[in-house]
């Protein structure tokens, strides 16, 4: 079939390239008789179904942009130029110079039939969508040559590949997944407007966080109408009102040469870039999508639709029809990611992938493995801003009073139990404010925050990320919110842990507005108030100095812990705890150590620093290794110890 398409499509044209010739020779033999001048109204809105798929590649082209008989048989003439040597002697001969074997305007509107004038302006389809190239040069343009683009050349033989001025800008998206039935809702919205504007599709801005839901809408969209999807990030659109022009031409002409929509991406958009990507925008023909998260203004014409992450009963149906085992037990497995993950289609196929992978491993379960491969999946986009922590504390490691013991658990009570009391009970439904779980952690350095973090993310099963202020917070106006944005996000779909070290760095007291950029620090904070009230999972701040900390910011926060500073019976359980049970030691007198006025933090790095003391000379760790030790730490904190107040602080 295929074959006989391309044997037609030659024939085709062979037969207008004839046609062509004859006009030509006519001219030649006959160069004082005038051609008839027809006018012909020129539309780009011709509409796909119009074309037989059997049709010729001259003839669909002439269908798509609306070419008149004589524009087409100029783009023939181009083409039977490159391709009929014939062609060139008598290009040669109607021009009456040997050395003109090209042609030009001046010839087609002397030899071909049906002239019309408007055919050489630059809003024409021939020169509007580039379907020939005219370099006037120092000539007239009805003398400057005529040439056709390689790119439409090969489209009239039968090949057809994007253009090289847009490889590399615009690719093809060859995603395949099924829509879940809440985005089906959304197609059916979006087939409705184009059924009401067949004239001038709108613009539809996709906006919401489901990155992929939205491909997934776009895609099944065009595919009932017959089109591929392609796409453009805002980052590839160019700044030049001119150069902007020539690629809203240049796309338009290959839309409607594949049979394409494209989705504009816009991760990170500033407002320049948006009033740019408007302008393209609005100079484009044919079905256009804009992907952001948030509503743009402009293009003014856009219709906004929401693409929000699949429902929760969806995302049910998703992990269930992609889980590879077929075991029933699973069945509380899956509630149990549905509640804790907020995964999109395609997410939760990656997961499910990755768990099917290692299913050979011995030493995990299924649900193991799926929970290990649910935060796998959607950990990359934490790593910029946030550095992993791999909880290995228990409650039994930790050593607090009861009071803040019993706090930690009544955290680690609200954040299992959220789904059942926001979701199954009803209490999402009243509002949507405060939702969130936030805790403040103040307290010295050293005495136990970070553990207790650490405590929490073990016996909830999640992932704990401290966040990188220094890669957070931004000197530029409106990036410390963009990253914000980015985190939280992020985290939305994982569940996991935020830990936010040495907070009052981030969350200070907002400032007295003497410019911009303390009105921008207030907008922030105000951003990461609102964020934390409505992130499902738990954020944890800590603090050497809570006094810092804005009072306003404080007033919405869960729970506040605070971390005493370890007295010596403290002290003691920690000295106690320290060292692991494989370790070495040799008549340590704890009573004496937990005499150290110092921190847990500090007792640790002693720990730690005796042992490769001790390691170093082969033996056990005594109390000259806890002394040294302890002296290179005292150093660190810019406490000194004496020899004597080492024999005071340890005396019997």
């Amino acid at each position: 079939m295929f074959k006989t398409w391309i044997q037609t499509n030659q024939t085709h044209l062979l037969a207008s390239i004839n046609q062509v010739k004859t006009l030509l020779n006519n001219y030649i033999n006959h160069p004082n008789e005038p051609s008839p001048q027809i006018e012909v109204s020129l539309s780009i809105n011709k509409i796909k179904e119009t074309i037989d798929v059997g049709s010729s590649s001259i003839e669909t082209l002439s269908l798509l942009f609306g070419l008149s008989p004589f524009e087409k048989q100029v783009i023939v003439l181009c083409a039977a130029q490159e391709l009929d040597p014939e062609v060139r002697t008598l290009l040669a001969k109607a021009h009456d110079n040997p050395n003109i074997t090209y042609p030009t305007f001046g010839l087609a509107l002397a030899c071909l039939s049906n002239v019309h004038w408007s055919a050489l302006t630059p809003t024409s389809p021939l020169r509007r969508f580039q379907l020939i190239d005219i370099n006037p040069n120092n000539c007239s343009i009805t003398t400057a040559p005529l040439r056709i683009p390689e790119r439409i050349l090969h489209y009239l033989k039968g090949i057809n590949y994007l253009d090289s001025k847009l490889q590399g800008m615009i690719k093809p998206v060859f995603d395949n997944d099924q829509p879940v039935k809440s985005h089906l809702h959304i197609v059916d919205k979006i087939l409705s407007i184009w059924q009401d504007n067949k004239e001038k599709l709108p613009i539809i801005q996709l906006c919401g966080v489901d990155e992929t839901g939205k491909f997934v809408v776009a895609q099944t969209a065009l595919a009932a109408r017959g089109f591929h999807l392609w796409q453009l990030s805002t980052d590839a659109i160019p700044q030049k009102p001119q150069e902007i022009a020539s690629l809203a031409q240049l796309w338009t002409r290959e839309a409607a040469l594949f049979g394409a929509g494209l989705l504009i991406t816009t991760e990170d958009a500033n407002i320049p870039t948006q009033k740019t990507a408007a302008q393209f925008i609005e100079l484009l023909s044919g079905p256009v999508f804009l992907a952001t998260r948030e509503r743009w203004q402009t293009p003014t014409n856009a219709i906004t639709l929401q693409v929000n992450k699949p429902l929760k009963v969806e995302q049910y149906q998703l992990w269930q029809a992609n889980i590879q085992n077929n075991d029933s037990n699973l069945q509380n497995t899956v509630s149990a990611l549905v509640e804790q993950f907020n995964f999109n289609a395609s997410t939760i196929k990656a997961a499910t992938n990755e768990a099917a992978m290692c299913q050979n491993d011995k030493n995990l379960s299924a649900k193991e493995l799926l929970w290990q491969s649910a935060c796998a999946v959607s950990r990359p986009k934490f790593l910029a801003l946030a550095q992993q922590i791999t909880p290995k504390a228990t409650l039994d490691n930790l050593v607090l009073p009861d009071r803040e013991k019993q706090q930690l658990k009544e955290i680690i009570v609200h954040v299992a139990q959220r789904h059942k009391v926001y979701e199954e009970w009803g209490f999402e439904a009243i509002t949507n404010r405060g939702l969130g779980i936030s805790a403040l952690f103040s307290g010295s350095s050293g005495t136990g925050k970070t553990m207790a973090a650490e405590v929490i993310a073990h016996e909830l099963h999640l992932e704990l990320f401290r966040i990188d202020l220094a890669a957070v917070v931004n000197k530029y106006i409106g990036e410390t919110e963009k990253n914000l944005c980015k985190l939280f996000d992020a985290a939305e779909d994982n569940g996991a842990i935020l830990f936010f070290d040495e907070a009052d760095a981030l969350f200070g007291k907002r400032t007295e507005i003497k410019d911009s950029h303390d009105r921008h620090a207030n907008i922030e904070i105000n951003y990461l108030l609102q964020r934390m009230e409505n992130y499902r999972g738990l954020a944890i701040l800590a603090t050497n100095m809570r006094e810092t900390l804005d009072s306003a910011f404080i007033r919405r926060l869960k729970f506040i812990i605070n971390f005493p500073f370890p007295d010596e019976k403290s002290r003691l359980e920690i000295w106690k705890h320290v060292f692991p049970q494989k370790t070495p030691l040799s008549d340590l007198n704890f009573d004496q150590l937990a005499k150290l006025n110092i921190a847990g933090g500090n007792i640790r790095n002693i720990a730690l620093y005796s042992a490769f003391l001790a390691a170093n000379e082969n033996t056990s760790i005594n109390m000259q290794h806890i002394k040294r030790a302890t002296q290179v730490e005292y150093a660190k904190i810019e406490k000194p110890l004496t020899a004597g107040n080492w024999c005071h602080e340890n005396q019997s």
